[in-house]
């Protein structure tokens, strides 16, 4: 059955209506990034640059970095965002766009976020990289979607009743990444993380200006949680939903997170910026290897 001209929308052009992109345009690995400026920042160590276009907040370019064929793509902040790029960009591989049928034969993508991230451990150092293995979301992205075989409701549990989660907020959901990408992109370089997926940057982070927040003990609680030994290490705003529908959708996710700042010691990195450009080529170089 063709899907209806209200639920996929394409443009003019027969391009995505968000993202601006026709299958063409889209490399089987894509890096997404949630500063638009960031995308050429990671391009510019390509060989060469096939394409680029910019609509909104989304930026994509797709070259070509030592033979491998790459789509850089930002996707703007928070998981609301994610539901737009994941779903268009799973449009443009597995769904016919002329007959708008779902093709017999789907595409895995690999995708890999590289972002900036504050770890809540002060054992984990401002400059350092982190791979999330496992996100939380404190979003309700997941629970739209039918959802219950992607999650881990054990740590969920666990995690609800160690910070007495207000039934207020939405339901934690808990989703694992990609194995296989864990285990390529990881190293000595790199410190495995727990990452927590906020719905803000201020109070939902816990941070305070002139609003108070409902828990003002939540990052302790966070920081003090314990699953198996995991702890959660950090806090962004795209990693669980990214997890999710990729894991939903039957493609690889990875994210790769530059701590840029400690929330347990105050600290924040002298040089964010080359600190992310170390983090792009690390990330660059693994995907080729």
């Amino acid at each position: 059955m063709a899907l209806a001209a209200s639920e996929l929308i394409l443009n003019p052009d027969g391009s995505v209506y968000h993202l601006n992109l026709r299958p063409e345009h889209l490399a089987n690995t894509v890096i997404t990034v949630g500063d638009p400026d960031r995308v050429d920042s990671i391009t510019e160590h390509f060989d060469t640059v096939e394409f680029q276009t910019r609509k909104r907040e989304f930026h994509t370019q797709t070259g070509i970095y030592k033979g491998k064929r790459i789509t850089v793509i930002s996707t703007g902040i928070g998981t609301d965002n994610i539901d737009i790029v994941l779903n268009e960009l799973d449009a443009l591989v597995n769904i016919d766009l002329q007959t708008r049928t779902i093709k017999e034969t789907l595409t895995t993508l690999e995708i890999i976020r590289v972002g900036t991230s504050g770890s809540i451990q002060k054992e984990i150092p401002v400059d350092s990289f982190l791979i999330s293995n496992y996100a939380v979301g404190f979003d309700s992205l997941l629970h739209f979607y039918k959802n219950e075989d992607i999650q881990d409701h054990d740590i969920s549990d666990a995690l609800v009743k160690h910070t007495n989660w207000s039934t207020l907020k939405s339901k934690q959901y808990i989703v694992k990444c990609n194995d296989e990408l864990f285990n390529r992109f990881s190293s000595d370089k790199t410190v495995k993380g727990f990452t927590a997926t906020n719905v803000g940057f201020y109070g939902p982070q816990g941070r305070v200006l002139r609003l108070p927040v409902e828990d003002g003990t939540l990052n302790d609680k966070l920081a003090s949680f314990r699953y198996n030994n995991m702890p959660i290490t950090n806090l962004e705003m795209e990693t669980a939903g990214i997890y999710a529908l990729s894991a939903l959708l039957g493609h690889k996710a990875l994210s790769m997170n530059a701590i840029i700042a400690n929330r347990a010691t105050g600290e924040f990195s002298d040089d964010p910026a080359e600190v992310v450009n170390e983090l792009i080529t690390y990330t660059l170089d693994k995907l080729v290897q």
